[in-house]
């Protein structure tokens, strides 16, 4: 038997069922992904979009094109991150879920950065911490 995790945006408004076991687990300090999170990175883990079920509040999520062939979506009550994907070309079958809307427990068992040289200076994650 396979297993599956729950998810939620922050109002609980959107909830969603990922059939597998999130893949190419991804920390990303690119940009887009500060400014969507509002924070240092966002974290992310991919399934094939068969594989994630919204089980409720689906009238509830809005789409921005971030990019040309990037979608992100999102709970328009709440402002909730939940997914992002492309369009077109490589991974265009699978979508990038926001590991912090998990409800369920997950430990990713491989785990990478991207797009370190955008890290904002303020944010020493990456950087060994001086004594203060």
């Amino acid at each position: 038997m396979s297993e599956s995790y729950l998810g939620s945006c922050l109002c609980a408004r959107v909830g969603y069922k990922l059939m597998t076991s999130p893949k190419a687990v991804t920390h990303c300090h690119c940009k887009q992904c500060q400014k969507s999170h509002g924070a240092a990175f966002a974290t992310y883990g991919a399934v094939p979009h068969k594989d994630l079920c919204i089980v409720t509040g689906d009238d509830a999520i809005k789409s921005y094109a971030s990019s040309e062939s990037v979608f992100r979506q999102f709970c328009q009550h709440c402002g909730s991150s939940l997914f992002w994907s492309k369009k077109v070309g490589d991974w265009d079958d699978w979508i990038c879920i926001a590991l912090g809307t998990l409800d369920s427990p997950f430990t990713a068992l491989k785990q990478k950065h991207v797009h370190q040289d955008s890290q904002p200076s303020w944010s020493s994650f990456l950087q060994p911490c001086t004594p203060g």
